[in-house]
């Protein structure tokens, strides 16, 4: 994601300075957040500071508690120390939709996710994600913290379900980055999604008969899902709301289910081409 960030940024004319413990296109300083000379090097002449760096859900009992204090939050405030002296002028901070944590579980309709729902953090990449929210939110620089939906390799039929109300394409969160970089006069946290079809008023029925509100709501990805021998969900517990993030930052999601649907159907014509199964 980092790199994804990086890439857009410079596209946009940024001079940007990665950093990162391992070498990369956009790794201009190479070392550990942890480490004060690194964070010196990396922040010395910046205006802006985009933090994505952090151990992750996957570490989450694989990695000793107290190293995800001193990385997602210890290491965060010392960067937002060092970017004061520095003289920055903006933060983004790459957050998670998962610091909502026990919230996301559904009653008796699909939750609607979006900045008003109060985070309940069930693990200590919730906990520790969530307090360097805080730490960004209280600081001295203006920021804007993302709360990145799900966005990461999935399975195909995996990724076009979750596309559906809870996944982002990578480059949506890169763009939604740009934004949040560029508009200068904008604070606070929001949530970055994907571009779903549905409303909060479809909760209910979400929860009980999603099947029956693709169909209704998105015939052409039903028909779609069919197609390809993909079965269309029968409950979905959550659906991310971007319309705060659209509204303030401008932010315009394009990679949904319908952006991979398109790519399939580029795919066949290529495949049969080629005289390879279309299959």
């Amino acid at each position: 994601m980092g790199s994804a960030i990086a890439a857009a940024l410079a596209a946009e004319g940024w001079v940007v300075r990665g950093i990162d413990r391992a070498t990369g296109e956009r790794t201009g300083v190479v070392g550990d957040l942890r480490d004060a000379t690194v964070r010196r090097a990396a922040l010395r002449g910046a205006d802006l500071v985009v933090h994505a760096a952090a151990l992750h859900a996957p570490h989450v009992g694989r990695v000793e508690d107290r190293a995800f204090w001193a990385v997602n939050v210890d290491a965060t405030d010392a960067l937002l120390e060092e970017a004061e002296r520095a003289g920055v002028r903006r933060v983004v901070y790459i957050s998670s939709t998962s610091v909502y944590g026990h919230a996301l579980v559904p009653t008796d309709r699909a939750v609607w996710v979006d900045e008003s729902l109060e985070p309940r953090p069930r693990d200590i990449y919730d906990e520790t994600k969530l307090a360097a929210e805080r730490l960004v939110g209280t600081g001295s620089i203006p920021a804007v913290t993302l709360r990145i939906a799900r966005c990461f390799p999935e399975p195909l039929p995996v990724l076009a379900t979750h596309l559906l109300y809870r996944a982002v394409g990578l480059d949506d969160v890169a763009s939604a980055a740009v934004r949040a970089a560029e508009q200068h006069t904008v604070t606070g946290t929001f949530t970055i999604a994907g571009p779903y079809s549905f409303t909060r008023a479809d909760c209910p029925l979400l929860h009980s008969d999603a099947a029956g509100v693709i169909a209704a709501r998105l015939p052409d990805v039903a028909a779609a899902f069919r197609a390809q021998g993909w079965p269309l969900p029968h409950a979905i517990d959550r659906v991310y709301d971007s319309s705060a993030a659209m509204t303030a930052l401008g932010y315009r999601p394009v990679h949904g289910i319908r952006h991979v649907l398109r790519s399939l159907e580029k795919d066949v014509p290529r495949q049969q081409e080629e005289g390879t199964p279309s299959t």
